[in-house]
């Protein structure tokens, strides 16, 4: 038996989840937010209980020290020493990686070459990393990146139709986001289908906050809706997707902004919290919508609609669909919006839904497809953190 944690860290934020491998049992779970802020917190659930602190965390090392204080001082390890490996997510793995890795110098210099990607998450990913390294010397660290599963994709998804040189010099091409998710709910529908994955062809739908959707034929990721960065691809909670790029020249000129304004416009101000002005948050919306608020009839229309056109591309371009896949806040937990989205769809891609099931699935496996359906459709919870632990035991021999 092996202990192994599982790191995901945002910019201001690091999640956690601290296995017990091969049983896949969670000891504990939580999360420290706030990280850089006046006082963060810092928030751990165990033995079915649910602890929150109220604590000043300046930096990262200070969320990995007071995470680490707690696993000994609440009796979950005996040790630190019990822990045999860290595997942290990074969001972008640019094309150097296909897979997960063991961490090396050279590993941590390609992640840092590639900040300018993603500037708001990868900085904080090898911050945490250090952290972790500096506080357990000892162990094994493996990087798990949310790109490497779309590295399948062949020139004609992943190349824009741009100077040819901005790819072979800058690197501009889709790399796509959430590939883990993709991963794991892709193997698990297979798993409940009684099928092998390089049988089947599939849709995901990661639909939280953040959003993307991809195309899987056989296991391999073939399109994803995601771009260069995750600002790219379907309407999100706050960043705009694709928009015809004068849009932005246009709006530069008017609002007379810089570039880095225009990049809070469309990645802050913008998707259903823009078009709605009520919130980014879909639960928010979806009360506005049952009273007939306009402009949330109008958000949760065109988030429809640009789901829809996507799936339905995917649909054509897989040329046969087996299984179509909801997972995330929104895909886990939104009946309403899966509803909407699947009515738009049920004809074009002959689906047949249990709508009445779908109402009542709430953050649980479910197939809610009927058997006349040509394709099965289903709601899964993602598990990114188990994706992490299980490389993480594989690439270290644990």
């Amino acid at each position: 038996m092996s202990k192994v944690i599982s790191v995901n860290s945002g910019s201001s934020s690091l999640k956690f989840q601290l296995f017990d491998m091969p049983s896949e049992t969670v000891l504990t779970s939580g999360q420290a937010e706030r990280i850089g802020q006046k006082m963060g917190a810092f928030t751990i659930k165990y033995n079915g209980e649910k602890k929150t602190t109220e604590l000043p965390l300046p930096d990262h090392k200070a969320a990995v020290d007071i995470l680490l204080k707690s696993l000994t001082e609440l009796g979950i390890v005996e040790s630190l020493d019990e822990i045999k490996g860290a595997g942290h997510r990074i969001v972008q793995g640019g094309a150097y990686f296909s897979e997960s890795v063991i961490v090396d110098e050279d590993v941590e210099a390609k992640v840092d070459e590639l900040c300018e990607l993603a500037p708001l998450h990868n900085p904080a990913h090898l911050v945490c990393y250090r952290a972790f390294k500096e506080a357990l010397p000892q162990i094994g660290h493996v990087f798990v990146f949310d790109t490497a599963f779309h590295q399948t994709m062949g020139p004609e998804s992943y190349l824009f139709p741009v100077p040819y040189d901005w790819y072979t010099q800058y690197k501009i091409r889709r790399y796509g986001a959430h590939g883990t998710s993709h991963w794991y709910v892709n193997r698990r529908a297979a798993e409940l289908m009684g099928k092998p994955v390089e049988d089947l062809n599939m849709i995901t739908c990661h639909l939280g906050n953040g959003a993307s959707i991809s195309a899987i034929r056989g296991g391999k990721v073939i399109n994803t809706s995601m771009g260069l960065t995750p600002l790219g691809g379907i309407m999100m909670g706050t960043r705009s997707g694709d928009i015809d790029p004068t849009v932005v020249f246009y709006m530069m000129k008017k609002l007379e902004c810089t570039p880095d304004e225009m990049d809070t416009f469309l990645n802050k101000r913008s998707g259903m919290l823009g078009v709605s002005g009520i919130s980014s948050d879909a639960r928010d919306i979806q009360a506005a919508y049952e009273q007939n608020n306009e402009r949330a009839v109008l958000t949760v229309n065109l988030y429809q609609n640009r789901v829809v056109n996507v799936v339905g591309g995917y649909y054509m371009q897989l040329g046969q669909v087996d299984a179509m896949v909801f997972t995330a806040g929104l895909g886990e937990n939104d009946a309403a919006t899966r509803e909407r989205i699947l009515k738009g769809l049920e004809k074009g891609m002959g689906l047949s839904i249990d709508y009445d099931l779908n109402k009542q699935i709430h953050g649980k496996e479910a197939l809610i497809s009927k058997p006349d359906s040509k394709i099965a459709v289903y709601i899964i919870p993602t598990n990114e953190e188990l994706v992490i632990a299980r490389d993480t035991v594989r690439l270290l021999g644990l």
